[in-house]
């Protein structure tokens, strides 16, 4: 009789759930899939429902049992993909693993502070697997740009949004100075506010200056406003102008489980097994 190596025996069952789980490509691994997205689709209209009170009056108790229901099918399927890869910590602290944690820990949280469950809406992030499902590789690849593009602007933009905390701040000072509480501004923080909203050309107008100077000073913000506002644009478009764009694959690593590799890769980019 020939005896089974219980750790092949693992190792299959490890390598069929990880197909199922993270590979789009096979018919198991797309209808896994596509369960688990209209599951998605159906937990976020629900936590949507519930916070229109009409309804919550009416059907409150339904709602919130289908809410602890999806809640624990993610947590199977969360656990379900640690055990699948051979690296459970890589793949918790990716950007999909963290997403997948996010979703159902509200739940749980909300035993505790009630109202913490309406953050569940989080799960609407994991829709991103889509673009696996319908094999739209190619989005991934444009995600992947921009988000390289904004990871090299971060030093610039960092030293942009410090020039302007400073800018609303000596306007918002100024303002006050000029204004004062007869007219609204009853002090420098409710300055600041209203530089913040003058500088960002949303103008809310619930404060506003009244004397001669203040509104002269109120137009130099506004024409301000429209050159900042294109600053940040200006250096993420510059940097993809500069990115390289490369095709990507939909195919999961069996190690870490994440995705975005290049289709000829042979090994994973961010842990090094084999794929």
């Amino acid at each position: 009789m020939t005896d089974i190596n219980p750790h092949d025996s693992q190792a299959a069952w490890r390598t069929r759930l990880q197909e199922i789980i993270f590979e789009a490509e096979t018919p198991a691994g797309k209808a896994f899939d596509i369960v688990l997205l209209g599951s998605i689709i159906l937990s976020v209209l629900v936590v949507m429902l519930e916070s229109v009170s009409s309804i919550r009056a009416q059907y409150g108790t339904a709602l919130l049992i289908l809410e602890w229901g999806f809640t624990l099918l993610f947590t199977l399927e969360y656990i379900l993909r640690l055990l699948s890869v051979r690296r459970p910590r890589a793949y918790a602290t990716s950007f999909f693993g963290l997403v997948d944690l996010l979703s159902i820990l509200p739940t749980y949280i909300s035993l505790l502070l009630p109202g913490t469950r309406y953050l569940l809406v989080i799960r609407i992030l994991r829709l991103l697997r889509v673009f696996r499902v319908l094999k739209l590789a190619e989005y991934l690849n444009e995600a992947g740009v921009l988000g390289h593009a904004l990871w090299v602007s971060r030093r610039k933009i960092s030293v942009f949004l410090l020039t302007v905390v400073t800018l609303v701040v000596i306007i918002g000072t100024l303002m006050y100075v000029i204004e004062g509480e007869a007219n609204g501004f009853t002090d420098i923080p409710t300055g600041i506010y209203w530089a913040v909203v003058t500088l960002t050309t949303v103008g809310y107008g619930d404060v506003a200056p009244q004397t001669p100077l203040g509104q002269t000073l109120a137009t130099v913000v506004m024409l301000l406003g429209y050159g900042i506002i294109a600053v940040p644009t200006g250096i993420v478009t510059f940097e993809l102008s500069r990115s390289s764009e490369s095709p990507v694959s939909t195919e999961a690593c069996p190690t870490c489980g994440r995705e975005g590799h290049d289709t000829d890769a042979a090994y994973c980019k961010y842990c090094g097994s084999g794929l």
